[in-house]
């Protein structure tokens, strides 16, 4: 007769966890992994601490103008020069990050908010249900979400906001159809079955046992995308749909920027050079944390 298999504690669990853990570790150190993760925590530290690094606060802000030093090149006293205005473009550059960053966080957090949910409910409750959801899908995925975001956003007044708002709702569908795959792969497993059988409802099935399975590809996917959306937000202000003078965006600098070319050339070289920075950092990290997820499996 053989005994009972004890059930590991808590405590036991955690260190099975934490051992696979640092062993699948060993995937995300990459060099090009930890220098997107550098380059990111740089940026995040750089829209934390704005108001101590940049060397002009005020300006940075854009509360401050000097005319007497407009358009002056990268010197010791300016390090990337100064703008139309004559405030300090690294100062500008630093507070930058925080709107770019915020910006980027918002558009995925709307668009991931928007395509879970409708993802969720469509591989959960499946027939008609999934079928009309998928539709409505297909039908934003066959307008590209840049002219959709552009025709939102000139349709609403220039701002911030409503760039996030209008690139974040067209940003759903790619979320939506990857939660809706995951899900109908997921509640085919035994656990749910089990879930089913005493009793639980679809929606507390959807949330409270199929959503923390669809976890791991959600991060990675929104660790790519947020260098996309910075991208995409950035162009909508070099446009002229986002960000309005004179808050700090670097897409709104580089757009100013571009009528003081070829002379001038600091305005649009050293804000274009984070942005590049910033979607390559996250690029670099997407790839090592899906390394490191499927390492996992």
């Amino acid at each position: 007769m053989t005994r009972p298999k004890k059930e590991a504690t808590w405590h036991e669990r955690l260190e099975s966890k934490t051992r696979d853990f640092r062993r699948s570790f060993h995937r995300f150190k990459s060099p090009l992994s930890l220098v997107g993760l550098c380059i990111i925590i740089a940026d995040i530290m750089m829209a934390v601490f704005a108001p101590y690094i940049a060397p002009y606060p005020d300006e940075g802000r854009g509360d401050v103008v000097d005319l007497q030093n407009r358009l002056q090149p990268p010197s010791m006293i300016h390090l990337c020069g100064t703008d139309e205005v004559g405030r300090d473009l690294l100062s500008r550059i630093v507070f930058g990050s925080r709107v770019s960053l915020a910006l980027g966080i918002a558009i995925i957090s709307i668009g991931a908010a928007i395509g879970v949910t409708l993802g969720l409910i469509a591989g959960v409750f499946g027939g008609l249900i999934d079928a009309v959801i998928m539709r409505i899908t297909d039908i934003f995925l066959a307008i590209p979400y840049l002219v959709l975001a552009l025709a939102i956003t000139a349709a609403l007044a220039p701002s911030l906001q409503n760039m996030a708002l209008a690139v974040g709702f067209a940003w759903f569908p790619a979320y939506a159809r990857l939660v809706q795959g995951e899900v109908i792969h997921i509640k085919e497993e035994q656990f749910i079955e089990a879930s089913k059988s005493l009793g639980a409802s679809r929606l507390r099935i959807a949330f409270k046992d199929i959503l923390p399975n669809v976890i791991n590809p959600l991060v990675v996917k929104v660790s790519l995308d947020l260098g996309f959306a910075i991208l995409v937000g950035s162009a909508l202000g070099f446009l002229g749909l986002g960000a309005q003078p004179p808050t700090p965006e670097w897409g709104t600098i580089i757009s100013i920027g571009r009528t003081y070319l070829p002379s001038t050339w600091w305005i649009v070289t050293f804000p274009g050079i984070a942005l590049f920075l910033t979607v390559l950092g996250f690029n670099l990290l997407g790839d090592g944390l899906r390394d490191l997820f499927a390492s996992g499996e």
